[in-house]
């Protein structure tokens, strides 16, 4: 019995490409995903047969990766970051139940919440909740609820997807329910193109990031009440440092 492989890529894939990962993708038959994420390991893997569709053709991929799996064929499906976040992997084994078995592995990657932390310094170095701003299969009305939560209880917020052209307004929005519990002067924090050419970041408070220009190449972090700026960077104090002064 031959099996998929839903593999997470990285942020940028190249560099961020696991070893665990690359493994993978030299080990398969074919590598299925959205056309955009195939054209990022493209000239690295390019004796391997590919299957990528376009956007919102999720589960079709999935299906014909499952297919090709049944019928013998080693399979790597691809996922920009995790697989399992935002990713692939779950879709896999929902459209799994529709075919006779085979084997799954998931095999993670760096998402976007790791890679843009790293590049803005060290903001989720404490709790923090990642949320999309995308409500394609979200109802708007359960987004807010969730931003509004974490709010309240101060967590750094990641934010996925945080514009497109279908919903330009969506980040100030999402700013404007969380500056009801948070004050405007919040660190904050966007890069676009994490790990990949272009790469872009820059530093706000909770209030300019309102009127920030940002598109679903972008990963929004929005600090909790101790995130400050050092050294040019955005970080979250675990609280060490304040124990020891404590003591």
């Amino acid at each position: 019995m031959k099996k998929v492989t839903v593999v997470g890529l990285g942020p940028g894939a190249g560099r961020d490409l696991t070893g665990r990962a690359r493994e993978a993708l030299e080990r398969c038959d074919l590598i299925v995903g959205y056309t955009a994420y195939i054209d990022l390991i493209r000239d690295e893997f390019s004796d391997k047969e590919t299957l990528s569709t376009g956007m919102r053709r999720e589960v079709d991929r999935c299906r014909a990766a499952v297919e090709q799996a049944a019928a013998g064929k080693e399979v790597a499906v691809v996922c920009s970051g995790d697989s399992g976040v935002y990713g692939m992997a779950g879709l896999i084994y929902e459209v799994s139940q529709e075919y006779d078995p085979v084997e799954i592995e998931v095999v993670p990657g760096i998402t976007a919440a790791c890679g843009g932390a790293a590049v803005l310094g060290a903001p989720l170095t404490h709790d923090f909740a990642v949320v999309s701003l995308s409500d394609l299969l979200t109802p708007w009305e359960k987004i807010e609820k969730r931003l509004t939560a974490a709010a309240q209880a101060d967590f750094v917020l990641c934010l996925y997807n945080p514009s497109s052209r279908s919903r330009p307004d969506y980040l100030a929005r999402a700013c404007d329910i969380l500056l009801r519990d948070k004050p405007g002067d919040t660190v904050c924090g966007t890069v676009r193109n994490i790990g990949r050419d272009g790469e872009e970041s820059h530093i706000l408070t909770l209030s300019q990031l309102r009127d920030a220009q940002v598109d679903m190449f972008t990963t929004v972090f929005i600090g909790n009440s101790q995130t400050r700026v050092i050294g040019g960077k955005m970080v979250t104090p675990r609280g060490y440092l304040q124990r020891e002064e404590a003591r």
